[in-house]
């Protein structure tokens, strides 16, 4: 259990959660330049922005050296992997399929709890690991939207996805807290998996203004 929990296994762990986010974010964003009928080089660049935009917002944000997405091939590639297949194959009607709600799910677990962990490893405390496990998950998916002239999904309008992302990372913070990192980071990628499904399926929505009122009444705009 001592080298099961031990920091060199926790960091080859988020180093591979990272991985794996990356590339199962590259592949949303092949799927959206294809509906844009971008070329090759479109493609890899929204792709990579999907897939790397969030780390490397983190790691800036950090402040601890060059982001690592800028400085192991192992990004670019998984960027890359991920984003190729849309390229080659035509994905969209598959895209809200349970196949890809699941990677997405997937992506949105893993990036949470890798920003959470590596936040941590830093020295920072809980807060800021919710704050930047949230930003890793959301923050590519965000920027590719904006390079694509649309609202990013993540500002509203949708099932809770931003929410599950804090939830994630809460959860690895809190399986860090009581000494069981390795523990916690099981447990919030299962929650990221199950979480967002449940959440598109049960059609479940965060309030808006108009969900609001003070007195709990309703009214009609306009």
């Amino acid at each position: 259990m001592a080298g099961l929990l031990s920091p060199e296994k926790v960091t080859e762990a988020t180093r591979a959660l990272d991985l794996t986010g990356v590339f199962a974010n590259g592949m949303p964003g092949g799927v959206r330049a294809r509906e844009r009928d971008l070329d090759l080089f479109g493609f890899l660049v929204i792709g990579v922005v999907s897939g790397l935009g969030g780390g490397i917002i983190r790691d800036t944000l950090l402040q601890r050296g060059t982001p690592v997405a800028l400085t192991g091939y192992a990004y670019l590639t998984a960027a890359f992997a991920g984003t190729l297949p849309a390229f080659l194959v035509a994905m969209s009607r598959h895209a809200s399929g349970p196949a890809f709600e699941l990677l997405d799910a997937t992506a949105l677990g893993v990036w949470g709890v890798a920003g959470a962990q590596k936040t941590l490893t830093v020295g920072l405390g809980r807060l800021p690991a919710v704050l930047l496990g949230t930003i890793t998950a959301v923050g590519g998916g965000a920027v590719r939207d904006l390079l694509l002239g649309a609202t990013p999904g993540v500002l509203g309008g949708r099932t809770p996805y931003a929410t599950v992302a804090a939830l994630v990372s809460g959860v690895l913070v809190l399986g860090s807290r009581l000494g069981a990192p390795v523990v916690g980071m099981v447990a919030s990628v299962v929650a990221g998996t199950l979480l967002r499904p449940a959440a598109l399926s049960r059609g479940w929505r965060l309030p808006d203004h108009r969900d609001w009122r003070p007195g709990g009444s309703r009214r009609q705009d306009g």
